[in-house]
């Protein structure tokens, strides 16, 4: 059982409180991304940089996860690719991504695509803030504490 960070849009805030929570946890870490990334040395804590493409971070998360694992993103498309393989997903801001909620999304996401293709000015989400940090790490510590131990 390990996490899986879809690294690219990940912000740099969560990715320092997953490093501590893999060092504290003693679970390994993986930031994908397709740039290189600096993470601390550590046994349980990697980068995978992959090749520059749309979507080539996401595939290879795809690619490797399995069933129990956790995986950090945003991307509602590859949130429901992996709890389609049995993981489990939180965004940046703390939230559950699950087999409950995921068609919503998509839908969502697909109406507020077309209304962006259409011309439509959409917006985006709000700066990460305090409460979402915090969200965050509760719910990570939540995912760790429910976890097997090996």
């Amino acid at each position: 059982m390990q996490i899986w960070v879809d690294a690219d849009a990940c912000p740099k805030v969560i990715r320092e409180i997953l490093c501590r929570a893999a060092e504290r946890a003693q679970i390994r870490t993986v930031f994908v991304a397709n740039q290189l990334l600096s993470v601390p040395p550590s046994k349980w804590i990697a980068a995978l940089q992959v090749p520059k493409g749309f979507d080539v971070a996401d595939n290879e998360i795809v690619a490797r996860v399995v069933a129990g694992d956790l995986v950090i993103t945003a991307d509602i498309p590859l949130a429901a690719d992996v709890i389609a393989k049995g993981a489990q997903v939180l965004d940046p801001r703390g939230e559950r991504m699950t087999l409950e909620n995921i068609r919503e999304r998509l839908s969502l996401r697909d109406f507020m695509q077309g209304l962006r293709d259409s011309g439509v000015e959409t917006g985006g989400h709000s700066a990460l803030n305090q409460g979402d940090r915090q969200a965050f790490g509760r719910a990570l510590d939540t995912w760790l504490a429910k976890r097997p131990k090996d």
